[in-house]
């Protein structure tokens, strides 16, 4: 600890103006005045004042007095600073302004004045954090003596930041029951930044698709309610559900996720990855699983720290929450954390105990003194997997900033799936790499939400490129050692945030032998079957028939089917022959694997010879990224990437005249329109997946629901992983975890 931190009194004070609650998004002005402690400031120390790692606030700018973020500081002496903002504290208060005196110093009670957000010349002020948090604060350090030693002072400015009005309401259910068995129903409104419990009510008609008991006609909902939750809901008889709210002038203000009611497992919907302000998230732990529980109708959560932030008092306070809030039946915790490992020694995994109380073997203590003499910490993903071997434990590989290296590290026994998609982005080539070396392994797909809102995380406006994923488990009863088993068999799927029914079962004619566990791992019993279904590990000859069904909450578009990481077969669900005037374009992918993979994608298009009556952006999710047009002949867009997909959508004046050229830094091209069919035409981008596509859908199309079958060769020598993509219209996708077939 520098010897100066004992001095942290005699450091100075710090007051904001104004305080008090603000709308998370909005634009505003505050004054920050930092006045000098008894020994003042030397010349060439100075202050910071720091956000934490995962804010998405305006970045200060000191160049453009009429620009958006325009920041000014002024000591009250007249001697000279120095501005400077970057990641330059450390974790988890990395955002810095750094003010430096360069032409003089502070005496006791001198003063810098801080102006965030100037609007003495013109500035629209600065724009605050996204999302909502109770307290935001203005962290303070001095250098008083000019040795870069900085002291926190002891007490730094804050604001809250509450939720906007609403602009989405959301009904939110499980996606599959039995017949008989209770399910609840979420009302939840959103403001445009996705933070829940935004102002508004209204009264609303409830209206639905099968008879379903203790469902009420009607609801009124108060401006500053939160979620509303219709417990003890039913339906007796098989079918699929949807709910649809109205309000009183008739439009349908949400239409629920579709429930299928079947015989047989139950689904059950997890966030198993996220973060608090414990470590680099914000909002507390403890908040956290009350909001997976209450506002994101999760079934099942895990919390994710970093170990390397975790000290021994929050992994007991991690612990003793995730016992309280455990309810078999209602409402599933898993105890666990992040191994964070450089990618150089494997990379990120998320660990999962079966049972409190176990060993944080962290992959150092850069950031704790906690643990280091107990001789447990795992530097390297090797290390790890064999810390483990006697645990009831699972892990996932998982991508964030750093990245899992599964080549460097892994053991099926113990890392049973990958990530494929959370809010850092979407990483299928994770999948590939596991095909590549043999392993075979479950898909997942979570939030990695460090906002305090697992199962409906949103990027903001910071460069997380999507929303935070979600898994669906299907298990016989909701409880711990359930979710354990069923990750262990990989019987889940996991999507881009959205909650829908997905299916992928093979038949054999000639039969096959289903493993209880992966045979080349060790001894494991196996039986006789004629069918199999995702996860499932197999030995067949011959050939297999694939039924595959999808039931979303918008139109599919298509399913791509693979075999590893190479696709056999696309499925539409409407006819690809009929004339279209709806064209879309998209861009995706990222710049490579590591922590900087945005691809920046702003550009333009021109159409000739033609023009576009409407424009729909897709997978726009930042609301102050947008595309204008221009006499629907010129469109230009600011628009990001990271593995993701987005683009937009055009309804043409005529289906085939003209053309289209399309302007962005990665990637340009010129594309006649009666080129462009249901078939995507591709401009290959480099980096990681990087492209661009243009395809044709029809001018409408109804199709929510989705199933065909396939017949695909069980090819000899090696495994067959058969796995299925969905892509609804929406933008949003699916991924089912892949059935191997042994030959």
């Amino acid at each position: 600890m520098p010897h100066s931190t004992y001095l942290a009194d005699q450091m100075g004070h710090a007051a904001l103006d104004p305080t008090g609650t603000f709308e998370a998004g909005s634009y505003g002005s505050f004054t920050l005045v930092y006045t000098a402690g008894p020994f003042g400031i030397d010349d060439s120390g100075g202050i910071k004042i720091s956000f934490r790692t995962t804010t998405d606030m305006g970045k200060p700018q000191f160049a453009d007095p009429k620009g958006r973020n325009y920041t000014t500081a002024e000591a009250s002496n007249g001697a000279a600073l120095h501005c400077l903002f970057d990641r330059i504290n450390i974790r988890p208060w990395v955002h810095t302004l750094y003010i430096r005196l360069i032409g003089g110093f502070l005496r006791a009670g001198e003063q810098i004045t801080v102006r965030f957000g100037d609007r003495r010349r013109g500035s629209e002020g600065i724009r605050l954090q996204t999302n909502a948090e109770v307290d935001f604060p203005f962290k303070i350090y001095v250098d008083a003596f000019a040795t870069y030693d900085f002291v926190e002072l002891p007490a730094s400015p804050s604001i809250g930041l509450v939720p906007g009005p609403v602009a989405e309401w959301r009904a939110i259910m499980p996606t599959l029951r039995r017949p008989s068995e209770a399910f609840r129903l979420a009302i939840t409104k959103l403001d445009r930044w996705g933070n829940p419990g935004a102002a508004g009510g209204g009264a609303f008609a409830l209206s639905s698709t099968l008879p379903v008991k203790g469902l009420p006609d009607h609801i009124a909902i108060a401006p500053d309610e939160g979620a509303r939750l219709l417990d003890g809901l039913s339906v007796d008889r098989p079918g699929d559900l949807v709910v649809t709210l109205t309000n009183g002038a008739g439009d349908t203000v949400a239409r629920s996720n579709p429930l299928r009611v079947a015989a047989g497992l139950a689904s059950f919907w997890a966030d198993f990855h996220g973060q608090s302000g414990e470590t680099v998230g914000s909002g507390s732990a403890r908040d956290y699983f009350a909001f997976a529980r209450d506002q994101a109708l999760l079934d099942i959560v895990g919390h994710q720290g970093n170990d390397f932030q975790i000290t021994e008092a929050f992994w007991d306070e991690l612990n003793r929450l995730t016992r309280e809030f455990h309810e078999p039946g209602r409402f599933v915790t898993m105890p666990g954390y992040e191994w964070s490992g450089n990618t150089g020694v494997g990379g990120d995994r998320n660990v999962f105990f079966r049972h409190e109380g176990r060993v944080i073997h962290r992959s150092s203590h850069a950031l704790v003194m906690d643990g280091r003499n107990g001789n447990t910490a795992c530097h390297t993903a090797t290390d790890l997997f064999a810390a483990l071997a006697g645990e009831e434990a699972v892990t996932f590989a998982h991508v964030g900033g750093r990245y899992a290296d599964i080549a460097v590290g892994h053991d099926g026994r113990i890392e049973r799936s990958v990530e494929i998609h959370s809010t850092w982005g979407t990483f299928e080539w994770l999948l590939h790499d596991a095909f590549r070396l043999g392993y075979r392994v479950g898909v997942v797909c979570n939030s990695d939400d460090h906002k305090g809102r697992p199962g409906l995380a949103s990027p903001g406006a910071s460069l997380f490129g999507a929303i935070g994923g979600l898994t669906c488990v299907k298990l016989r009863a909701l409880t711990r050692d359930a979710v354990f088993e069923a990750l262990r068999r990989r019987h889940h799927y996991g999507t881009t945030g959205i909650r829908l029914h997905l299916d992928l079962r093979a038949t054999f004619a000639d039969g096959a032998e289903l493993f209880a566990d992966d045979p080349a791992l060790g001894p494991t019993t196996s039986r006789p079957t004629s069918n199999a279904g995702m996860g499932d590990i197999v030995r067949a000859q011959g050939s297999a028939h694939l039924t595959v069904e999808a039931v979303a909450p918008a139109p599919v578009e298509r399913i791509d089917v693979f075999r590893g990481p190479t696709l056999i077969a696309t499925r539409r669900p409407f006819p690809t022959t009929a004339p279209s005037r709806r064209l879309r374009v998209i861009w995706e992918g990222a710049e490579y694997r590591g922590r900087g993979r945005q691809v920046i994608w702003d550009g333009d298009a021109r159409i000739s010879g033609n023009r576009a009556l409407r424009v729909r952006p897709v997978n726009f999710l930042n609301p102050e990224r947008r595309i204008e047009a221009d006499g629907g002949t010129h469109l230009r867009w600011t628009s990001l990437t990271t593995g993701n997909l987005a683009g937009m959508e055009l309804w043409l004046d005529d289906p085939a005249a003209g053309e289209i050229d399309v302007a962005t830094k990665p990637a340009s091209t010129r594309w006649r329109i009666a080129d462009i069919g249901y078939e995507d035409l591709i401009i290959e981008a480099g980096g990681l997946g990087r492209r661009l596509r243009a395809y044709r859908l029809p001018e409408e199309n109804a199709h929510f629901a989705f199933s065909f079958d396939l017949d695909v060769a069980i090819e000899p020598g090696h495994d067959n992983p058969f796995f299925v993509r969905v892509t609804l219209e929406d933008g949003h996708q699916a991924w089912s975890s892949p059935l191997y077939v042994i030959p």
